[in-house]
């Protein structure tokens, strides 16, 4: 046991797996909610290999993608089911992003600048490749999908046309555009990895939070057995539901209009994101300016960088409990108001959908300046 110990510790490659995955000091009360970090590695490598196998196979000519990938479904052993991986995999890594990320805010770990900082450009980068893959599979949604949301690049005053200009590679969305978003796709995954290499080594370099908010050594034991079990548990769980949205209804988070060949005469009825877009979607919507409805689309994602420098709470080092009770109050009632959000930008542009977008949106961002 002790040479076993010794090895792992002299040996220098093996001894940074060590004090990463088996002897990290960790604090002992963290729950499972700490273990989607985890999940989302594991989709992430996931999402890597699949998007590989499927890249084999992919030609960007906007006459033949809607065709070859209904072939290829048919014909390529195994096709059919990396796609249904690939694309279900998508759903469920923004599922565990986000949960990673509420955990975050409720235990304060945007105290930690630069673990929060990061991941927050990992949130970005992850938005970006998922929007640039809804447009590969070139169904009618994902045509119209591209149009609206590189158009809004035409709202920065001066230089927006020409930006869509240079996006499309063109005067609208051809072939050009297609290949430009799968080889941007296909590369960005690897930056993401990047990011989190930096991201797990920075959150090494200052330790994890917990949710009593204590900073002692005394409260830390191993990583390994205990909480590598706990994290194997939970993995089951994710993997059951991922294997039964994968086997049973691969295509029941997937849109109807996608299913039809891309059409620039026919638009379609309702035009909407993939379901982890529609609280951006629907606070773009909620305003009737196209300007000012980008101006607080950026605001969706780039308030999560600034939260470090506005909150109001402080960590309990610091001599105030991070959890108080009208803190977890008004944190349950921002998840729900989320989870409205979600569900209004899925809905038509109509009223009361649209006044109800505006009230959400405000208590959106108004949760963020109160604490």
């Amino acid at each position: 046991m002790n040479s076993m110990y010794n090895y792992r510790l002299d040996h220098s490659l093996i001894n940074i797996v060590n004090s990463s995955v088996i002897d990290l000091p960790s604090p002992q009360d963290v729950s499972f909610f700490w273990n989607y970090g985890f999940y989302l590695g594991f989709f992430l490598v996931i999402q890597l290999f699949t998007g590989i196998f499927l890249s084999f196979n992919y030609n960007s000519e906007i006459s033949f993608i809607f065709f070859n990938i209904d072939s290829f479904s048919r014909e390529v052993s195994w096709y059919t089911f990396f796609r249904f991986i690939h694309s279900n995999g998508a759903s469920l890594y923004f599922f565990c992003l986000y949960i990673h990320m509420f955990r975050g805010i409720y235990y304060s770990s945007y105290n930690y600048y630069s673990v929060w900082l990061v991941g927050c450009i990992i949130f970005v980068l992850s938005m970006a490749v998922a929007f640039l893959g809804y447009v590969l599979p070139w169904g009618n949604m994902s045509l119209w999908g591209a149009t609206v949301i590189t158009k809004l690049f035409s709202s920065i005053p001066y230089i927006g046309n020409d930006i869509v200009l240079t996006i499309w590679g063109g005067y609208s969305i051809t072939s050009f555009t297609v290949g430009r978003f799968f080889s941007l796709h296909y590369l960005l995954p690897f930056v993401i990895v990047f990011m989190v290499v930096i991201h797990i080594f920075l959150l090494h370099e200052t330790g994890s939070n917990n949710p009593l908010g204590l900073y002692s050594s005394s409260n830390k034991i191993f990583f390994s057995p205990y909480f590598l079990i706990k994290d194997l548990f939970g993995y089951l769980f994710i993997f059951f539901l991922f294997i039964f949205l994968v086997l049973l209804i691969p295509f029941q988070l997937m849109d109807v209009d996608n299913f039809n060949l891309a059409n620039f005469l026919s638009t379609p009825e309702h035009i909407q994101p993939e379901w982890y877009f529609l609280p951006a979607y629907a606070i773009l919507r909620s305003l009737p300016s196209k300007g000012g409805g980008v101006i607080f689309l950026v605001l969706f994602v780039f308030i999560f960088f600034i939260i470090p420098f506005i909150s109001f709470r402080y960590h309990s080092l610091y001599g105030k409990n991070i959890n108080d009770f009208e803190f977890s109050i008004f944190f349950f009632f921002w998840v729900v108001n989320f989870i409205l959000l979600m569900w209004i930008g899925g809905s038509s542009v109509v009223y009361p959908y649209i006044w109800l977008s505006r009230v959400f949106s405000f208590f959106y961002f108004l949760f963020f300046f109160l604490f």
